[in-house]
């Protein structure tokens, strides 16, 4: 048998638990990939908190910015700080550093069970949803130009 008939071996194909390993190389290699298709834009994240006065986590939130976009990836706030208008607080200070860092607009995806209502109290407008979420719900994806 000659080199050019010698049978290429197949790769492996496995299915296993969360690799955190995997996740980083899946991520590096997306983000070169995304940025090369979109002219070198930087993807950033960051992140805005709130601490008590004993030092304990009363809310927070995590972004990423890429090209002139803020996507809000993660808001929380403690159940017993809620009605105190941190979300508000925590949303404007991550749209402030947004507009810093040269955004213009904001996204963010909010299931039917949590809080659509408040991404449009602030200002941010619903531009699509996915259905068949668990419980019946669906994922809904909201919008806002900032500055």
């Amino acid at each position: 048998m000659s080199d050019a008939e010698t049978p290429v071996p197949e790769p492996a194909l496995t299915v296993g638990e969360h690799d955190p390993k995997l996740d980083k190389r899946l991520e590096d290699e997306l983000d070169a990939f995304n940025a090369a298709a979109t002219d070198g834009a930087e993807h950033a994240e960051f992140s805005v908190r709130v601490t008590d006065e004993d030092g304990e986590l009363v809310g927070g939130l995590s972004a990423w910015t890429w090209g002139g976009l803020c996507g809000i990836h993660l808001l929380w706030v403690r159940e017993d700080r809620r009605a105190e208008g941190w979300g508000a607080k925590l949303l404007r200070a991550a749209e402030e550093e947004a507009v810093r860092r040269g955004c213009d607009r904001s996204t963010v995806s909010s299931y039917t069970f949590q809080a659509p209502g408040f991404y449009q109290r602030q200002g941010y407008t619903e531009v699509g949803r996915v259905p068949g979420m668990p419980g019946g719900h669906a994922d809904v994806y909201l919008f806002k130009k900032l500055g």
